[in-house]
């Protein structure tokens, strides 16, 4: 879950949270666990995720625990760094500042709780913006973290490893999607699967990124005012997009898998569908939606005026002008991909990161040989290696036979439970690097 803001803990704000925003953030001050936990021990190290997208700048400080990870900090903030971006190819000045400002705060939190080891990735908006290589210099300078601007599938994995817990295992598997501000990520994952005390392992059998994400959408089609007849037009864009993936992954309806969908998107929809006065991630993670109350949702958002979708409580004022956005990219993943049920995810690219490093370091192996951690699907053929093609901006993978696992491979997942706690410990930022780790006694990895 990346580029709409949902379910995550929230500082200050550049401007007043709207309804939904307040409602969210008490929601997660719900969730507050004592911060000592059966499987965290005092000494375990303190891991951090941030994950700056087009539209939202967050933050997961976290511990591990014996078979996954408790959340003891997060912070979430609209930043909007890819406005304007479609039109002029550069990140603008206020966007800039706006997320700049939010990483500052990331930085301090980061440096009360202690964190010894942390991951920090800029997503499209940097990919895309000519000035993207500036701006993450000048965030360096300001704030001392080192933005790591990821290509597309070490986001496609990422989203997969954050997401994996919620596969069904009476399934072949799920097609995850992962809808942002510039670009949605569209995965298709096989049966879960484990190898260590840790969580279970996503198994990525193909992916596809889009070009395409809210902000963008909206920026063409516009998100204020939007028309039966835009907003088809925005479905047959992404449409076109998607087509002939599924048949080159060899897919063939009835699918004997279900659809997973993380963005605001899709918690939206949930927490419209389920009445929610508030939006409530408890009720929200994990819940299954049916084919045909998602289409109900949806004509009922798409009838709503702009001031009735602010008004909502699980939509709000900052996000009202792209929820038709994410909605007509969910409804042309749908198309190509049918499927009579959609869990919920309220997870993502933080918690993804934040296995990832876990795992990398052995925390949940202490007590026995590390061994490699599979990330894509072994070789099931030929051993032809995996290969890319580019199609009008959209990236597209050829194969999932064979070849060497990149080493942004996805490596796993958290457990499905996350828990907050308050309370601050002091530490500082002296010796830190941003994505790097402090050496262990053996002065290696444990």
């Amino acid at each position: 879950m990346r580029d709409e803001t949902h379910g995550s803990a929230s500082g200050s704000g550049l401007s007043s949270p709207s309804r939904g925003e307040k409602s969210r953030d008490r929601d997660h001050a719900a969730l507050a666990t004592p911060e000592r936990e059966q499987g965290a021990a005092p000494a375990d190290p303190v891991y951090a995720a941030i994950d700056l997208g087009t539209n939202n700048c967050r933050l997961l400080v976290a511990r591990p625990t014996s078979r996954g990870f408790r959340v003891v900090d997060a912070f979430s903030r609209i930043v909007r760094l890819g406005e304007g971006l479609t039109a002029s190819g550069r990140l603008g000045e206020p966007a800039m500042e706006r997320a700049a400002a939010a990483l500052e705060v990331c930085a301090a939190k980061m440096a009360a709780r202690g964190v010894s080891r942390a991951r920090v990735i800029a997503t499209e908006a940097c990919r895309a913006a000519a000035n993207g290589s500036d701006f993450c210099a000048d965030v360096r300078a300001r704030t001392g973290l080192q933005l790591e601007v990821v290509d597309r599938r070490t986001e496609a994995g990422l989203a997969a490893a954050g997401c994996a817990p919620l596969v069904d295992p009476n399934c072949d598997g799920a097609i995850l999607f992962d809808i942002g501000g510039g670009s949605t990520e569209v995965v298709w994952l096989g049966r879960r699967s484990a190898g260590d005390d840790g969580p279970p392992r996503a198994r990525i059998r193909s992916w596809i990124s889009l070009p395409v994400g809210v902000v963008s959408l909206s920026e063409r089609h516009g998100g204020v005012r939007v028309s039966p007849q835009v907003f088809r037009e925005m479905v047959a864009e992404v449409r076109a997009m998607l087509e002939g993936v599924r048949e080159s992954w060899g897919l063939k309806p009835p699918l004997r898998m279900h659809l997973l969908g993380t963005s605001g998107t899709v918690t939206t929809v949930a927490g419209i569908h389920l009445g929610l006065k508030r939006y409530d991630r408890t009720r929200v993670d994990g819940t299954w939606l049916h084919a045909q109350s998602i289409s109900g949702v949806v004509d009922r958002l798409a009838t709503m005026s702009f001031e009735e979708r602010v008004a909502n409580p699980c939509i709000g004022a900052q996000r009202a002008d792209l929820v038709l956005a994410g909605c007509a990219i969910m409804e042309a993943v749908r198309e190509v991909f049918p499927a009579d049920r959609l869990r919920v995810a309220d997870r993502g690219l933080r918690e993804g990161m934040l296995v990832q490093l876990m795992r990398s370091d052995g925390v949940w192996r202490r007590a026995r040989p590390q061994e490699p951690a599979p990330g894509l699907e072994p070789p099931v053929g030929g051993g032809a290696a995996n290969g890319m093609v580019k199609t009008c901006g959209v990236v597209k993978t050829c194969s999932v036979d064979g070849g060497p696992r990149p080493p942004e491979a996805p490596r796993g997942e958290f457990a499905p439970r996350l828990g907050y706690s308050a309370g601050m410990k002091s530490g500082d930022m002296k010796g830190f690097k941003a994505g790097g780790r402090r050496k262990s006694k053996k002065g290696g990895r444990p």
